[in-house]
């Protein structure tokens, strides 16, 4: 992925990029590789532990640590860590709604309409909308798209190879 970190001429100067980033995997590294390939510094918003209780996922989540370092660590390995802003996200808006420098919030299928709310919020605040950037979901072996969700139940692996038949293949 050295690539990323030499390429000229990014698309934007300033995007943000959030989620829980739990058992990081490769949903989650496409997602954060088409951020860091079109712009020049990225707002990596990751959510805090309070919040995640908040959320109440219906699976464990790791430490806010953990997850920050895991990051942290893969976007090393990418060679665009220096090029990365860690933010600690307490709700669903975080640094999108009051700052002005940013010009593009990267978001899965999943997230988009949340990234139309922060958009409606920005604008209420007098701020420019922020452009969309909607990068796909990966898919696992099965078809289904990976999640952590999935990992955490034992389905797939972070790769999203199958790790015991679905209830399809069962029958």
């Amino acid at each position: 992925m050295e690539f990323i970190s030499k390429k000229p001429n990014r698309e934007y100067s300033y995007g943000i990029v959030a989620g829980t980033f739990s058992k990081l995997h490769k949903g989650h590294k496409h997602l954060l590789k088409w951020a860091f390939l079109m712009a020049d510094r990225v707002l990596v918003c990751i959510t805090t532990d309070e919040y995640v209780r908040k959320l109440e996922k219906n699976h464990p989540v790791e430490s806010y640590y953990v997850r920050l370092t895991t990051l942290a660590k893969f976007l090393e390995e990418m060679g665009v860590l220096e090029r990365a802003i860690f933010y600690p996200l307490n709700d669903m808006y975080g640094p999108a709604l009051t700052n002005s420098e940013v010009e593009v919030l990267f978001v899965s299928e999943e997230t988009f309409l949340r990234a139309l709310q922060v958009n409606r919020a920005r604008v209420k605040r007098g701020l420019r909308g922020l452009d969309i950037f909607v990068v796909p979901l990966v898919l696992a072996e099965d078809g289904l798209p990976i999640s952590s969700t999935r990992v955490w139940r034992g389905e797939i692996d972070p790769e999203g190879r199958l790790l015991q038949k679905t209830s399809i293949e069962r029958e």
